[in-house]
C-alpha cells in the first residue's frame, strides 16, 4: 500500500472519520503479534507490583494532586516525579522496545492498578491515566485490551493510534496494571 504523507494524514483522518476505525484491525494485529509478549516481562511486572504496594492506599485527592503536579512540571522542565517514571529499569526496557520497532512506535508507558504512570519512554501529558479509556476499558480484566482511533497525540505531536492491554502477573494470574503503546499512523499504511 502507498504511504500517505504526514502532511496529508490530518486531512485524511479528519475528512473520513470512519477511516480511523479501519485502522483498528491493523492496530489489533500489531498488538497481538509484536506487543502482547511484553506485558508479562518480569521487569515490567516487578515495577508495577512494587508501585502498587505504595499507591494502593491513595485516595482521589492524592491522585489528583500528583496529576496536577505532573502537569505543572511537564512544561517547566520536569520534576522528581517525572524523573522517577522516565528513569528506571522498566522505562529502559520500554525504550529498547521503541528502538527495536524502527519508528513504528511513538511512545510506551505502563500504569499501576490505580492508573498512575510507573514507567514511560517519554513524559506523558498527565500522570493519572485512570480516567481515560486506555485504562478504564482495559483494567482489571485479565484479557483487557483497547484500540483507540488514530489522532494527533499531544505528548508526541504525531498522528498515532494507541493500543492498550492489561498487564497480568504470571505468578498470580492477577491483573496488576496496564501497558499502552502509541503506534505511528504512517507505519500502518
Amino acid at each position: 500500500m502507498k504511504r500517505l504523507s504526514l502532511f496529508l494524514l490530518p486531512l485524511f483522518v479528519s475528512a473520513l472519520p470512519a477511516v480511523a476505525d479501519d485502522f483498528a484491525p491493523t492496530l489489533e494485529a500489531y498488538l497481538t503479534s509484536d506487543i502482547a509478549g511484553w506485558a508479562n516481562d518480569p521487569v515490567l511486572v516487578a515495577a508495577i507490583v512494587a508501585q502498587n504496594a505504595g499507591t494502593a492506599g491513595y485516595d482521589q485527592a492524592r491522585i489528583d494532586s500528583l496529576d496536577q503536579d505532573w502537569k505543572d512540571s511537564v512544561g517547566a522542565g520536569g520534576s522528581e516525579l517525572i524523573s522517577g517514571v522516565l528513569q528506571n529499569p522498566a522505562a529502559d526496557f520500554l525504550r529498547g522496545k521503541v528502538e527495536a520497532a524502527g519508528g513504528k512506535i511513538t511512545e510506551v508507558f505502563i500504569t499501576d492498578a490505580r492508573g498512575l504512570n510507573v514507567a514511560a519512554t517519554d513524559a506523558t501529558s498527565d500522570y493519572w491515566q485512570g480516567d481515560e479509556d486506555k485504562f478504564a476499558k482495559v483494567f482489571p480484566a485479565p484479557d483487557g485490551k483497547f484500540i483507540a482511533e488514530v489522532e494527533l497525540d499531544e505528548s508526541t505531536q504525531r498522528y498515532q493510534g494507541q493500543v492498550s492491554m492489561t498487564v497480568v502477573d504470571p505468578a498470580t494470574g492477577q491483573a496488576v496494571g496496564t501497558l499502552t503503546v502509541g503506534v505511528d499512523a504512517e507505519s500502518l499504511m
